[in-house]
Parts: C-alpha cells; sequence; structure tokens
C-alpha cells in the first residue's frame, strides 16, 4: 500500500461520512413535508416488516400533507397504525383507502431539540472523519516503521491527512449551520 492509496481510500471513506451525515438530516424533519420522512417507518406485511415505501404509493399533497395510498386493501389500517407509533410525532387521517398525514407545526421547544439533534449528529459526523484521520495515519507509520518511505514523505502524507480532514469537518459544520437554521425558520 502506498501514500496515495492511503490518502485516496482515507478520501473516499471521510466523503461517505459526510453522505451519510447528508442521509441522517433528510429524515430530521423542519414543518415542511417531504416523502422521505416516512422510509424509516416499518409495516407488518404477511408477517414481516417491511418498509411503508414497499406496500404503499408515498407522495406530497402539498407541502404540509403527506399521503399514503396502501396497494392492497386491508393495509391501510396497519400502515396508519405504524405510522402513529413510529417516534415520529405524526398523526395520519384515513380517507376511505387514503391516508393524509398532515404536518403538525413546530413549537419552539420542538425547534431547539431538533437542533440539538443536528448538532449530535454532526458530532458524530466529525468523530467519524477523526477516526480516518487516525486509521491513515497508523497506517502512514506502518510504511515508515517498513522503510518504505521517508520520515519527510510520512510527514507530508500526515499534513495532508491533516488538510483532507479539516475540509471534511469544515463541510459538516457548514451542514449543521445550514440545517439549523432551517429548523429554527418559523
Amino acid at each position: 500500500m502506498s501514500i496515495a492509496d492511503i490518502h485516496t481510500t482515507a478520501e473516499q471513506k471521510m466523503g461517505k461520512s459526510v453522505e451519510a451525515f447528508k442521509g441522517e438530516l433528510h429524515k430530521i424533519r423542519t414543518g415542511r413535508a417531504h416523502p422521505g420522512l416516512l422510509d424509516q417507518v416499518q409495516v407488518e406485511y404477511y408477517g414481516s416488516m417491511v418498509p411503508i415505501s414497499q406496500v404503499a404509493n408515498v407522495t406530497l399533497l402539498d407541502a404540509r400533507t403527506i399521503t399514503v395510498q396502501p396497494w392492497e386493501k386491508g393495509l391501510g389500517a396497519k400502515i396508519e397504525r405504524a405510522i402513529r407509533e413510529s417516534d415520529l410525532g405524526l398523526n395520519p387521517a384515513a380517507q376511505g383507502d387514503l391516508l393524509r398525514v398532515p404536518m403538525p407545526a413546530l413549537t419552539e421547544e420542538r425547534r431547539k431539540e431538533l437542533t440539538k439533534v443536528v448538532r449530535h449528529a454532526g458530532e458524530d459526523a466529525k468523530i467519524a472523519a477523526r477516526s480516518v484521520r487516525r486509521e491513515a495515519n497508523e497506517q502512514l507509520k506502518k510504511l515508515l516503521k517498513e522503510k518504505l518511505v521517508s520520515e519527510d514523505d510520512e510527514r507530508r502524507a500526515q499534513d495532508d491527512v491533516q488538510r483532507l480532514t479539516d475540509r471534511t469537518i469544515a463541510e459538516v459544520e457548514r451542514l449543521v449551520t445550514g440545517k439549523e437554521a432551517e429548523v429554527m425558520a418559523v
């Protein structure tokens, strides 16, 4: 394994941690509805638990309402119960087979809780980036110990990994700040 391989691997892993963090941010609701909000809700379907998107059409009716149209007749009640029991704080209303899921307005207290959730997720992403940096530095030290690279090359490579880590952490900070502003906007 060369210095370039170590750097490329670290860059890819840090990129993946930022992408995973972006996915986490999409799950945090801001008062606007989006179909992906129900992705983690599981429904019992013929004895196994499956995501709602696999048993129903999930669409937006307007900016504050999600509609869920089950593909089978008797599934509406199970989907309604699953949404109610999820930790999303949503209260679906059935209209025949169609479920309407209105997004309640966020209270100031709930907004502050969500900003804490965003910061915590951001901190987890930063920890992941630092962990990748530590792994890369350990691999570089191993190369130096095996005398496959010079001390100067190893030091330069560590500096490159540190710059990469700093860029990744700055990106996470930017995402956290943007999501906090979005959550706090009324």
